[in-house]
């Protein structure tokens, strides 16, 4: 996506294609692209003022999709054995539930939730949450989320690197964190169990 690409609309048409797959729930976290264009941006590669409206866009028109989708065809969705992968009966229940008792705040944080969010927006269009209510909170979330990803990565994106290997670094820890607690809890398990007369 260099310059004389996003000229042709080749290279914006990726990023927002992107975007709008990993809205749709394709398994790629959505900052990917939108940190990737902050990069770019900063090294003149493409034009900030056009990358971060097109982030914008692509993020928005799939959860605007998904909102439709679960309206249109509500619970006859819930049957396809793909969308049941992401949205349960038990989900479909919890998020109904939380869209009436707290209506559009569940848009806000699925918004910056990455596994909540395909599910929440389909859940609100089932559920009829008016659109102008859901378009309203999800693009108010997606004001802020968005262009701090991407200014971020504008502002920092010679740490970017860096940052990317403290976070498998990070990785490696927690996993490691994890193997030797549920170690401890296996042995403690069974210390027990062989103390039971």
């Amino acid at each position: 996506m260099v310059r004389h690409e996003s000229s042709r609309g080749g290279g914006w048409s990726r990023l927002f294609l992107t975007l709008l797959a990993a809205s749709l729930g394709l398994p790629v976290p959505e900052e990917i692209p939108i940190v990737a264009a902050g990069v770019l941006a900063s090294q003149a590669l493409v034009r900030w003022w056009i990358a971060l409206p097109v982030c914008l866009a692509g993020v928005l028109s799939g959860d605007v999709v998904l909102y439709w989708a679960g309206r249109r065809w509500g619970e006859r969705l819930l049957e396809w054995r793909a969308v049941r992968r992401v949205l349960s009966p038990p989900r479909t229940a919890k998020l109904t539930q939380g869209y009436r008792e707290h209506g559009v705040k569940i848009v806000v944080t699925a918004r910056h939730v990455a596994g909540l969010r395909a599910a929440a927006f389909l859940t609100a269009g089932i559920a009829w949450v008016p659109f102008w209510r859901f378009l309203a909170a999800d693009a108010g979330a997606a004001l802020v989320g968005v262009p701090v990803s991407f200014g971020l990565a504008y502002l920092f994106a010679d740490q970017v690197q860096g940052l990317l290997a403290d976070v498998r670094r990070l990785e490696r820890w927690l996993v490691l964190a994890v193997v030797v607690a549920a170690g401890a809890w296996i042995g403690v398990s069974a210390w027990r169990r062989s103390r039971r007369p």
